[in-house]
């Protein structure tokens, strides 16, 4: 059973730090891609709705296990005409057939699954062999110094932050579960603390 804390202190936290600027300018860039029948893997609180082109994608489901941030969803702003459903779920065991949909979305989900390999294996099956898969994860950093000071704080980062992890790799998670990722980029964001920044998106295909 969720805490107090995870039931009312913990979805706005979560809400206001994945709304930060730097969070929120790549959503802009990224969401706008989505096309067609569309998934997203852990809709949060809704933060990415409004950045949907209603003319490239037809309908939004978003999936989140969680019920408070899935209210926060539903009231959470969109762009108009935008059909959305939001719906309780987990990312690896989807309540969908195979090949549904044409884009599956990720923003800040794969931190704190339970398993990204069963959430990415779960992604791939419910797209559509023509289907893309987007991603913007924060996660491992490259830098030496940086990960060892990821590992350090993540036992208390994930008592905090819902269970999200510093240290889970992400496109190289992405590869290993199939997909063949397009115009991949791997930055810090900025204004941000060194070990909570490193961030990798990109679209991906079944390769």
């Amino acid at each position: 059973m969720a805490s107090w804390y995870e039931r009312n202190i913990l979805p706005k936290l979560l809400c206001c730090a994945c709304a930060a600027p730097g969070i929120r300018e790549q959503r802009e860039k990224l969401v706008p891609q989505a096309r067609g029948r569309v998934l997203e893997l852990g809709v949060g609180g809704g933060l990415n709705l409004a950045f949907y082109d209603p003319a490239k994608a037809t309908s939004v489901t978003g999936v989140d296990p969680h019920p408070e941030l899935r209210a926060i969803a539903e009231a959470a702003p969109r762009a108009e005409g935008l059909q959305v459903e939001i719906t309780d779920g987990e990312a690896e065991r989807l309540p969908f057939a195979d090949a549904s949909f044409d884009t599956v979305l990720c923003t800040f989900t794969l931190c704190s699954v339970r398993s990204p390999a069963a959430a990415l294996a779960e992604a791939r099956r419910v797209l559509k062999p023509e289907g893309r898969f987007l991603f913007c994860e924060h996660g491992l950093s490259p830098d030496a110094g940086v990960s060892r000071w990821q590992r350090a704080l993540e036992p208390l980062w994930k008592r905090l932050a819902g269970g999200c992890h510093l240290t889970r790799p992400v496109t190289s998670a992405v590869e290993a579960a199939g997909f063949a990722v397009e115009n991949g980029q791997r930055f810090y964001f900025d204004k941000a603390p060194k070990p909570m920044a490193w961030c990798e998106q990109g679209v991906a295909r079944a390769a």
